[in-house]
């Protein structure tokens, strides 16, 4: 099959796009013929070996997390999903090797949700993670509660657009930093916009003199700072990109796969209560493409990786149905 690998660590230009392996599919996992993946900032921080310490590679690697498309062959022991399912799944093993970023993905089913109904295949592929993160944040970690204020850094990003959606739906206020040409598109998200640089804490401060019950950092560094100082009394922070937020009291947190969660982010997807802004798309042959703008940190919500298909109906590799009937 054709896919994207690397098979060392560098930049966009150690991405390849060509021939990679076939995947198997496990007893708990189905093969998944992909429709869109979406692109992180976790991916080229994987490719550039940023994760070295916590994510063991195997080279080569075939990169990306997210997914959407279609069962094609169930694991021996599944019973979630048959063929012809439209799925979405946020497909991350603890290792670096099997990604999304081919025309075939084995997932295991823990990973996978159904494909919310009403977005386009593109829209559905950019919800897993970003999706899992703000909702196992606010729900879990920071358990968000109506009429509460809550700060949301990088509010027109991928996590944080959600993030902005999701607390609007779990009630609270929402203060959602961004550069100004994003203002609008906050606003339109539910959220009330302030501008970043200088001057932020006394703007927050200008909508919030009491501070925030809530701060939600995706970005670290000086907005982690800011937020720890931005914090009402017995205010809570998380941070999903600096680990110093433990020395104010807050709490690091890493999105992991969760079916439950997963498919119910698919239903409030339905519901018309989140949605997924994809910003731009690019075909799979032209991934490195993608990751250069994704890595230029000033993502509008998502970036895309599209596969084109031959045919509409879904099929197997013949090599990977000999392989099952085989085992059969």
């Amino acid at each position: 099959m054709k896919g994207i690998s690397y098979s060392r660590y560098g930049g966009p230009e150690t991405l390849a796009y060509g021939d990679v392996r076939d995947p198997r599919v496990g007893p708990d996992s189905v093969l998944v013929k992909v429709r869109a993946a979406a692109v992180n900032p976790v991916d080229w921080k994987c490719r550039e070996g940023y994760l070295d310490g916590l994510i063991e590679p195997v080279f080569p690697v075939v990169p990306g997390w997210d997914v959407a498309g279609v069962v094609v062959q169930p694991g021996a022991s599944v019973t979630e999903f048959a063929v012809g399912d439209e799925v979405i799944g946020y497909v991350r093993e603890d290792f670096l090797s099997r990604g999304t970023f081919a025309e075939y993905v084995a997932a295991p089913v823990r990973t996978l949700a159904r494909k919310p109904r009403n977005l386009t295949w593109e829209a559905a592929a950019g919800l897993p993670l970003v999706g899992l993160t703000a909702y196992q944040v606010l729900t879990g970690v920071l358990q968000v509660k109506r009429d509460e204020t809550v700060l949301v850094h990088a509010a027109a990003g991928g996590v944080g657009s959600i993030a902005v959606q999701l607390a609007r739906h779990l009630g609270a206020r929402v203060i959602g930093t961004a550069s100004e040409h994003n203002h609008d598109f906050v606003r339109g998200l539910g959220g009330e916009p302030v501008a970043y640089g200088d001057g932020l804490m006394e703007r927050v401060r200008g909508l919030a003199p009491e501070g925030v019950n809530v701060a939600f950092d995706t970005v670290g560094g000086d907005a982690l700072k800011a937020s720890a100082n931005l914090l009402a009394p017995e205010g809570r922070l998380a941070s999903i990109a600096d680990p110093d937020v433990v020395d104010y009291g807050g709490r690091y947190y890493f999105v992991r796969p969760d079916a439950g969660d997963l498919l119910r982010l698919s239903e409030l997807a339905e519901q018309g209560v989140v949605n997924v802004h994809v910003s731009e798309t690019f075909p799979l042959e032209r991934a490195a493409d993608a990751h250069r703008l994704n890595q230029e940190g000033r993502t509008r919500g998502k970036i895309v990786v599209t596969v084109d298909w031959d045919t509409e109906e879904a099929t197997a590799p013949d090599g990977l149905w000999q392989e099952r009937e085989q085992a059969e």
